[in-house]
């Protein structure tokens, strides 16, 4: 039995959204993943992307708003979370900015899974290359809501979204506990550095055209961080790959590609079972 999780940044409603939501909707229901976290997600009068892709299969929705959606006002522009399980609480962090009107958001859900409560956080950090300044204090302030949100002696918390980082930038390798930042310091499994398969994880990719125009170089910056996982194995990742980054009659799922990892919810048999403790 393993966990599954899946994040995936919704490219809000750009493009043809009916017929990108059907593509996400159909990977969806391929991976039948536990936990989902949305990036870039709308909800507004008529309008809820994370409950139209929840709809009909039972899932529990959350959302946390970021900012008025440029586009309408009247919708808010966000993350979300949709899960298998009933969601017990949830907070939000308003990240730090660089007040340029930019704003984003963290958004944790503890979860009533069968294997105990699961604290569960997708976020969305500023984009624009030359804020790896701001993207540093977003991680800092992100990884001291996330600490503060798990349950004790649970299950690994999970952290899932849209970093706009590569994984040797500043912000990243603090997140993976491969540097300090501030004097504080964490580590949180890099899913994809700990199982993912061949080649560089890319889901930023100029394959995709409706990333091309940004004449961005082909990046890997959306992740799945997992918590240290418990003695005996609970909590590791055992699995990862790049998903929702295909192309059926010219429609992809969205601009971005999405990362599904599954983590072990069992003891290795023969390991001990003690939690040696949180990062």
């Amino acid at each position: 039995m393993a966990l599954s999780v899946l994040t995936l940044n919704l490219w809000h409603d750009s493009g043809p959204w009916p017929e990108r939501r059907r593509r996400i909707r159909a990977w969806i229901e391929r991976l039948d993943p536990d936990l989902i976290g949305f990036q870039e997600a709308l909800r507004g009068p008529g309008l809820d992307q994370a409950a139209e892709l929840g709809e009909g299969l039972g899932r529990h929705v959350a959302f946390a708003r970021a900012s008025d959606f440029w586009g309408d006002p009247r919708f808010a522009f966000g993350n979300a979370v949709v899960s298998r399980w009933p969601i017990l609480q949830q907070a939000t962090l308003r990240l730090p900015d660089s007040g340029d009107g930019e704003t984003r958001s963290a958004i944790c859900v503890t979860v009533e899974a069968p294997l105990g409560p699961v604290a569960f956080t997708s976020t969305h950090l500023h984009w624009k290359f030359h804020h790896g300044r701001v993207r540093e204090r977003q991680v800092v302030a992100l990884c001291e809501f996330v600490l503060a949100q798990r349950p004790r002696g649970g299950f690994p918390p999970l952290v899932v979204g849209d970093f706009n980082a590569e994984p040797d930038a500043a912000e990243i390798r603090f997140v993976a506990g491969l540097q300090s930042l501030e004097g504080r310091s964490v580590h949180f499994r890099d899913a994809w550095r700990t199982a993912g398969g061949a080649g560089p994880g890319f889901t930023w990719s100029n394959r995709n055209p409706w990333a091309r125009p940004w004449l961005e170089p082909d990046r890997r910056i959306d992740y799945v961080f997992a918590g240290y996982p418990r003695r005996g194995g609970v909590g590791l990742v055992e699995t990862c790959r790049v998903v929702c980054d295909d192309e059926v009659d010219g429609v992809w799922p969205s601009d971005h590609f999405g990362v599904y990892a599954e983590l072990r919810t069992e003891p290795i048999p023969g390991l001990a079972e003690a939690d040696p403790g949180s990062p």
